[in-house]
């Protein structure tokens, strides 16, 4: 996930709305399959999607935001970014301001933190409004797939299980070497989601004795810090045989290790899917990075969301690693194999 970060206070909330007619359109005349479905959406109740995303500069937020826009079209509704500015308090005020409006009956939540949301999100529900709860979970236990408040619809990852992956990445990187020194870039230790993320990578690399941890600094979530904290890692530990972090920090890592003649050297592994990512991995320079395609983890999250307002029973739970190829895990082998590209960029 891809963030520039900010203060944590309540900001000023910003909404980027998207209107798509069915004027002129000509639906009254089905003649096609597709024609007909369209005609019949057109007569069930139109979507009017609220998308709270984790805010309107990032990457990330921006490429759910395509795929929530995609899917909306689709259905001849409206969509509106509500932005959360990567504060909890925000969000919260946004669903209040929403709930009470009776503008929306759809919300896509990309929650800054599950648990302050779920009291909201729990009166939404009671409401009549369809929530989905699309890549962080809405709740605390940030291990789980399956919808933690009922009523609510979940396509998200597992932080827990996306750190152990991280992990894994790392041991495998660390290939025969006898001895393996790992640095663990944290993305924003403050985050309910990265402290969950942060706890199971390090679980993970505790389960093989070669693996020596040198420490977890925070990276952050742009190139700008990865560079600093990477200067600093390497001053003190030039011994680093492997590095995580976010893809955007390991974009960093990547600058400073190509200025000191190390890439390649240094086993490098992103935690993102962007264009950026994927390219380091097939060319090699990365030995891997962990992705999710998040223009159609948006577009299924909004997907859902309208099936079940217009009467259907769309899937109550779907992990987002599996929207894409080798459940996230994004080696070379892969990204080849798969003719994958990423779906943003940082």
């Amino acid at each position: 996930m891809s963030r520039k970060l900010g203060p944590r206070a309540a900001w000023p909330v910003v909404a980027i709305t998207a209107t798509l007619g069915v004027a002129g359109l000509g639906f009254a005349v089905a003649s096609s399959a597709k024609d007909t479905a369209h005609a019949h959406t057109a007569s069930k109740k139109r979507p009017a999607v609220a998308f709270f995303g984790f805010a309107t500069d990032n990457s990330f937020a921006q490429a759910t935001w395509k795929g929530v826009q995609k899917e909306v079209k689709a259905y001849h509704g409206t969509a509106t970014f509500l932005n959360g500015n990567f504060s909890a308090t925000t969000q919260v005020q946004q669903l209040q301001t929403e709930i009470s409006s009776g503008k929306y009956n759809i919300f896509v939540i990309q929650a800054n933190d599950g648990t302050a949301v779920v009291p909201e999100i729990k009166q939404a529900i009671k409401k009549g409004i369809v929530v989905v709860a699309e890549f962080t979970q809405v709740g605390s236990n940030y291990a789980e797939i399956k919808p933690q408040v009922p009523g609510e619809i979940s396509v998200v990852e597992s932080a827990v299980a996306n750190g152990r992956d991280l992990g894994k990445l790392a041991i495998n990187a660390c290939g025969k070497r006898p001895s393996c020194n790992v640095v663990y870039l944290q993305g924003d230790p403050t985050l309910p989601l990265d402290v969950a993320r942060t706890r199971a990578v390090l679980a993970e690399l505790k389960t093989d004795k070669k693996v020596h941890l040198l420490g977890d600094p925070t990276g952050g979530y742009l190139a700008s810090t990865g560079e600093t904290v990477t200067q600093d890692v390497l001053a003190a530990h030039p011994n680093v045989n492997v590095i995580i972090g976010s893809s955007q920090a390991i974009e960093g890592a990547t600058t400073v290790l190509k200025g000191r003649g190390l890439l390649r050297k240094v086993k490098l592994i992103g935690n993102g899917g962007s264009t950026q990512a994927v390219n380091y991995v097939k060319s090699g320079v990365w030995y891997a990075t962990y992705g999710i395609p998040e223009v159609t983890d948006g577009a299924v999250a909004t997907k859902y969301g309208i099936e079940k307002l217009q009467g259907g029973n769309p899937p109550k739970a779907t992990n987002s690693a599996n929207l894409g190829p080798a459940g996230g895990l994004w080696t070379k082998a892969v990204v080849v194999k798969t003719h994958l590209k990423g779906q943003y960029s940082d």
